[in-house]
């Protein structure tokens, strides 16, 4: 799964990465601590132009009356997603790419302490999280994503069985629906060597964390 990501890349950098027109609400960066329900940047394409914007992290299905009327969808498993009711409209014609830095994923030692790792990836570039958006509410509409998951791949299921679904960037285009909408091939753990991860301090654990240190290795942890 996915829930705590990190961006530190300027607003700049990733127009140009993702050759995107910036909206102007877009939330500051850098960010060690994104969170469910923060408001997370977002990259889409309509009629052959990427727009960097931002969204509520939780997608809302369109049924629910209200932001809490059902359980907070910040994840969608690649598996099903177009089998469930609220994601299989989305999958097909709205999918979007959630940069990110890293993430956090958590294990426990025996005790049931909760550990932090901060995931990156290997080549040190930057993430693109495959992800999907559902616009929610009639008088003043709210953009909403989830992030895609899959099973781990062998080396990240020493941490967890769930990772995000990162893109390529020759596969960015397919996914924003640019390039035909067949991106069921997409929805898949990236090769073992691609990521690499680090212990962090538990700091992290709190929701109100903030600050660099948060993604510092601690150098006596190992898995």
């Amino acid at each position: 799964m996915c829930g705590r990501m990190v961006l530190t890349l300027p607003h700049e950098a990733m127009v140009n990465l993702f050759g995107a027109t910036p909206g102007n609400d877009l939330p500051e960066v850098p960010d060690y601590n994104i969170c469910p329900t923060d408001r997370v940047h977002v990259v889409s394409a309509q009629d052959g132009v990427r727009r960097l914007g931002a969204m509520r992290w939780g997608f809302l299905p369109h049924w629910y009356k209200a932001m809490n009327g059902g359980p907070l969808l910040i994840n969608a498993r690649g598996e099903t997603i177009a089998e469930k009711p609220a994601f299989r409209a989305a999958v097909r014609l709205r999918r979007c790419i959630v940069p990110a830095s890293g993430f956090y994923e958590w294990t426990k030692d025996e005790a049931g302490n909760r550990l932090p790792w901060y995931i990156t990836r290997a080549d040190g570039s930057p993430m693109a999280m495959a992800a999907v958006w559902q616009g929610w509410g009639e008088d003043d509409p709210v953009n909403t994503c989830a992030v895609v998951t899959t099973g781990a791949n062998a080396a990240m299921s020493a941490i967890h069985h769930r990772m995000p679904v990162i893109l390529e960037p020759e596969d960015w285009a397919l996914w924003l629906g640019e390039a035909g909408h067949g991106a069921a091939p997409l929805m898949t753990a990236p090769p073992d060597e691609a990521l690499t991860w680090h212990r962090v301090d538990p700091a992290v654990n709190s929701n109100r964390a903030e600050g660099p240190e948060l993604i510092e290795p601690l150098e006596e942890a190992g898995i």
